[in-house]
C-alpha cells in the first residue's frame, strides 16, 4: 500500500492539468471567435459589441464541426446544423430560456441598417446534456424554420452569422415574428433585439457562402491568427517552461505539449504505479 499516496497524486495532478488546459482551450476558442467578427466587420457593422460567455460549435451533415468564418457551398449547408456549447469556464452558468437567430449579414461592407436576411429564429431554445451542451430546438417555438444559404448569384462570399441571445423572462416577441413557421424574410437584427427585451448574446459564430465568383469588389479583411491571441501565448509560455529547455522549432500541433504532454506523462507514470503495485 505505501504506493498508494503516490498514486492519489499523481492522478490529481493529471485531472488539475487537464482542467487548466481545457479551460485554456475554451479560452483560445472565445478570443479567436471574438477576433473574426471583428475581422469580419460582423462587429460592429451587425452587432455594435460581442463579448460570448462559452463557444459556440456549428456542426453540418457530411462537413463535421465548422470553423469561424470557413466557406462552405450551398448544397453543404442545406441540412439543419446541430449546435454545441461550451461555457468560458465553471463560473458560468447556463440555465433558462435562449433565442437562436441565423441572419444573412450579406458580403462585407454591406450596410446592416438596410436589414438582413433572416434564414432561422427559434424561441425558448434550451440547454441539455454535460459540456459540451447540446443547443435543443425541439421544445422551442420555431417563428422561422431553418432555410439554407443562398446567396443571390455573383454577389460574393455572404456573413451567415448565428448567434444565441440570452432570453429573459420578460422576452416579448414583435407581433409580426410572435408565431411559428414564418418565412424567411428580411428583418433588422438590431430592432428585434431592442424591441423584444432579448438579452445579450451568449455565444456566436458565422460561416460564408457564395455563389458564382463575385461581380463586384469586396472589401478585404485580414485572417485571424490564433497563435498569436494571447491565450495561445499563454499556452506557449506554459509549455516553454514546462519542457527540457531545449530550443528549436515548434512542435506540430497535432502533438502533445505542454500540460498536455505532462498530463499524458502523469498519466502514464500513474498506470505504471498501478500496474507495479498490483504485481507486489
Amino acid at each position: 500500500m505505501i504506493f498508494a499516496p503516490v498514486i492519489l497524486s499523481l492522478a490529481l495532478a493529471s485531472v488539475k492539468l487537464a482542467g487548466a488546459q481545457s479551460s485554456n482551450n475554451t479560452e483560445l476558442g472565445i478570443e479567436a471567435i471574438e477576433a473574426h467578427f471583428t475581422q469580419s466587420g460582423i462587429v460592429p457593422s451587425l452587432l455594435p459589441s460581442f463579448d460570448p460567455v462559452a463557444v459556440l460549435t456549428l456542426s453540418f451533415t457530411g462537413v463535421g464541426d465548422v470553423s469561424p468564418g470557413q466557406s462552405l457551398t450551398q448544397a453543404q449547408v442545406q441540412p439543419v446544423p446541430s449546435l454545441s456549447l461550451i461555457p468560458a469556464n465553471s463560473t458560468v452558468q447556463l440555465s433558462g430560456n435562449y433565442t437562436l437567430v441565423m441572419a444573412d449579414a450579406g458580403p462585407v461592407g454591406t450596410d446592416e441598417t438596410q436589414g438582413q436576411t433572416r434564414h432561422w429564429l427559434v424561441n425558448g431554445v434550451t440547454l441539455t446534456g454535460s459540456t459540451p451542451l447540446n443547443v435543443s430546438t425541439q421544445t422551442g417555438v420555431a417563428i422561422t424554420n431553418y432555410a439554407g444559404p443562398a446567396p443571390a448569384a455573383g454577389s460574393g462570399a455572404h456573413r451567415y452569422t448565428i448567434l444565441l441571445f440570452s432570453q429573459p423572462d420578460n422576452f416579448t416577441a414583435p407581433d409580426d415574428l410572435n408565431t411559428p413557421n414564418v418565412g424567411v424574410s428580411v428583418f433588422n437584427l438590431e430592432d428585434y433585439v431592442k424591441n423584444s427585451g432579448l438579452g445579450p448574446v451568449v455565444a456566436g459564430t458565422y460561416i460564408s457562402v457564395m455563389n458564382g465568383a463575385a461581380n463586384s469588389s469586396i472589401p478585404t479583411t485580414s485572417s485571424v491568427v490564433t497563435s498569436t491571441l494571447p491565450a495561445a501565448q499563454a499556452t506557449t509560455s506554459a509549455g516553454s517552461s514546462s519542457g527540457s529547455g531545449s530550443s528549436g522549432a515548434p512542435a506540430p500541433t497535432n502533438s502533445p505539449s505542454g500540460a498536455g504532454s505532462a498530463v499524458a506523462s502523469l498519466g502514464k507514470v500513474a498506470m505504471a504505479a498501478f500496474v507495479g503495485l498490483f504485481i507486489l
